[in-house]
């Protein structure tokens, strides 16, 4: 199910240029891409998605000026370096095995991963300190609120952690959106703009600390007791 989308602002952030680099025309997963998505367009809605959820008109995003796409041979799925002299031209290398593999669904997993890989164009890392699962979990929650999941994602609660990244956090960031209101994610991003990355960043937008917050959506994910859950949240915080 595709959540609603927030209102864009009222005047929408410039596009950067985009570029597309094929290694290899002749391999199985650039003819697939070529079939499936419009490279200029799908960079496009996938830069929109990002502006979108993580960017207001008072906290604008920052201002990258080229993502080049490279589709090329190589293990995993894809990653996203920042190139030049402030790091904003970025490029984002895309598996073209990894393509082939998800050919069935070509087009919604394509989206999905530049969806994902966007973000990381885009968010704040607390001057790197972040950790690695919060910076995953953000990239997949935007996937999410895209529409783009794939079917074989779950939410993972008691026996997992909250930073354990990807869709992971994705999920559990996407309840304290729904929990604490719209934007709340987004303030978070903009938490680790121009200060190192701290728990209590959560403890500052919700009023509640981290492990509480993960505490309440186990629960949640577990019993489906929305009066546990609320017992969970009132209680005595101590953590930051």
């Amino acid at each position: 199910m595709i959540i609603p989308a927030p209102p864009a602002p009222s005047t929408p952030w410039p596009l950067p240029r985009i570029k597309l680099h094929i290694e290899d025309l002749d391999h199985e997963g650039a003819a697939i891409f070529q079939g499936a998505v419009n490279a200029r367009d799908a960079l496009h809605l996938a830069v929109q998605a990002s502006y979108r959820w993580l960017y207001t008109v008072d906290n604008p995003p920052p201002k990258v000026t080229q993502i080049l796409l490279i589709l090329r041979s190589m293990p995993g799925v894809a990653h996203t370096i920042g190139t030049g002299r402030d790091g904003m031209e970025k490029e984002i290398h895309f598996s073209l095995e990894y393509i082939v593999h998800s050919k069935a669904r070509a087009t919604a997993e394509i989206m999905g991963v530049l969806v994902h890989e966007t973000v990381h164009c885009y968010q704040h890392n607390g001057k790197n300190t972040c950790p690695g699962g919060l910076i995953e979990g953000i990239a997949d929650y935007v996937r999410l609120r895209e529409g783009y999941g794939p079917p074989h994602w779950k939410r993972r609660g008691e026996g997992a952690q909250w930073d354990a990244g990807y869709e992971t956090t994705g999920y559990f960031l996407a309840w304290i959106e729904d929990t604490y209101g719209a934007g709340t994610v987004s303030k978070l991003n903009h938490c680790m703009k121009n200060k190192s990355y701290h728990k209590r960043h959560f403890k500052d937008l919700t009023k509640c600390s981290v492990k509480k917050l993960w505490n309440a959506y186990c629960c949640l994910l577990k019993d489906d007791d929305g009066a546990k859950v609320l017992e969970i949240l009132s209680a005595r915080d101590d953590d930051d």
